[in-house]
C-alpha cells in the first residue's frame, strides 16, 4: 500500500502545487485540509503516513495542530513537516518545541520537498 500524505495549507494555490508535485513524482495518497482543526480530525481518522502543515491557518495553527497531534497516541509518531513563511529563528524553534520533525520555508523547492519527503517515507534500508 502507498503511503498517504496529509497536506494542509489554507491557500488553495499552495494545497494545488503541493498536489500536483506529489501526483506528478509520486505514487503517494494525497489528502488535504484546509486548518488545522480539520488537519487533526482528517488524521485521526484517515492515519496518514506523514503530514505536511502551514503554520499561519484559520481556527488552529500550525504550531496548536502540531502539539494536539503529539498527544494523541495514534498520531505520535507520524512525521509532521512544518511547511511556512515564516522563517524567522524564533517560529522554527516554536515549530520544533510544538513537536514537528523538520520545519521549511516558502517559497518551497520542489525538489527539497520531495528528498525530504521521501527520506521520511522510503523503506529503511532502501539506497
Amino acid at each position: 500500500m502507498d503511503a498517504k500524505i496529509l497536506l494542509v495549507d489554507d491557500s488553495s494555490t499552495t494545497l494545488l502545487m503541493e498536489e500536483m508535485l506529489f501526483k506528478k513524482y509520486t505514487k503517494y495518497e494525497i489528502l488535504t485540509a484546509r486548518d488545522g482543526a480539520e488537519a487533526v480530525q482528517k488524521a485521526l481518522t484517515e492515519k496518514p503516513s506523514l503530514i505536511l502543515m502551514d503554520v499561519v491557518m484559520p481556527k488552529m495553527d500550525g504550531f496548536e495542530a502540531c502539539r494536539t497531534m503529539r498527544r494523541k497516541d495514534q498520531l505520535r509518531d507520524v512525521p509532521i513537516i512544518l511547511v511556512t513563511s515564516r522563517g524567522e529563528p524564533y517560529n522554527v524553534e516554536t515549530g520544533f518545541e510544538s513537536g514537528c520533525n523538520d520545519y521549511l520555508t516558502k517559497p518551497i523547492n520542489g525538489r527539497e520537498l520531495l528528498e525530504m519527503v521521501n527520506g521520511y517515507l522510503a523503506p529503511q534500508g532502501a539506497c
